[in-house]
């Protein structure tokens, strides 16, 4: 009796496990879905300057930004000045004056663009308070890249363009122009930078390298770059095709020895890619063996009964 108690509970456990095993569904495809956002940002100003001090015999590294973006997510800015502190004699430098600065950026799975606009604007550095590096009426750049089209740069400088104090003619896409000023230094010019690959796109209305020895304000050499108006993107990675059934799996009940020497078929190729293993065949088999043992254990426990 003790014997038959026993097994009862262990057919039955038997028999529940070989359901749980033949009921556990397969794994799901989970190719294909959407693609990622683009990524885009732009930059009124950029400055990254040394600057040697004539006292302390130092260079202090200085630099800022003025209205720079990033996205995804729509961001703008429209601050009309930015300042450093700490170069002349500890007192704060205005290094950009501007009626209008802006940037803006946005990204999205379809688009990725950016703009900077500059009008009416000063640039100084620290040592030459009353002469601008540069001064500009207009300058804009504009990226943009859309999935699966060929991103586009474009950049603009329009009206007159001076550069420490003399009228400058330069060329857009053309080499770089120099501009020397005794007893000041000089100033590199690049005007209207663009470069694009097959997702990406970059553009910079003014690109400035200088190299100034003012002499001034406890100002020695202050040397460096200042960027004007700069944008750029990079294209979303698009949409990807969703996953298709393959349609109805040809099932066929098969015994442990079939499945085991069973040669793969397309279809049971599919299930690996799918997420189902190789182990698939001996995981059904091993059920339909659990549930001959509990058959089985049935069959002892009513026989132990009738005796």
């Amino acid at each position: 009796m003790n014997s038959n108690t026993f097994r009862m509970p262990a057919a039955v456990l038997l028999a529940t496990g070989a359901v749980a095993l033949l009921a556990a569904p397969p794994a799901l495809a989970t190719g294909g879905g959407a693609g990622s956002e683009g990524t885009s940002g732009a930059v009124v100003l950029r400055a990254g300057l040394d600057v040697g001090l004539l006292n302390k015999a130092v260079h202090v590294p200085l630099k800022t930004t003025l209205n720079e973006v990033t996205a995804p997510a729509a961001a703008d800015k429209t601050a009309l000045t930015v300042t450093l502190d700490g170069a002349e004699q500890g007192q704060p430098v205005s290094v950009l004056k501007a009626d209008v600065a802006t940037a803006k950026a946005t990204a999205d799975k379809n688009t990725a663009q950016a703009e900077a606009n500059l009008a009416h604007a000063k640039v100084h550095v620290p040592g030459l308070p009353r002469l601008s590096l540069i001064e500009v009426e207009k300058v804009t750049s504009k990226a943009v890249c859309e999935a699966g089209k060929k991103p586009v740069a474009t950049s603009n400088v329009l009206g007159t363009v001076t550069a420490l104090g003399k009228k400058v003619t330069v060329t857009a896409g053309g080499p770089a122009t120099k501009i020397d000023v005794p007893g000041v230094g000089s100033v590199s010019l690049e005007l209207s930078g663009m470069q694009t690959t097959s997702t990406t796109a970059a553009a910079a209305a003014l690109r400035l390298k200088v190299s100034v020895n003012p002499l001034d304000l406890n100002v020695a050499q202050v040397d460096g770059e200042v960027v004007l108006a700069e944008a750029h993107c990079e294209a979303p990675k698009g949409t990807g095709p969703e996953a298709k059934p393959d349609g109805k799996p040809d099932v066929k009940p098969r015994t442990a020895a079939q499945t085991t020497n069973a040669k793969q078929t397309p279809a049971q190729a599919n299930l690996a890619e799918t997420g189902a293993g190789s182990v698939t065949p001996y995981v059904a088999g091993g059920a339909i063996l659990l549930l001959a043992v509990g058959a089985g254990a049935l069959v002892v426990t009513r026989r132990g009964r009738t005796q």
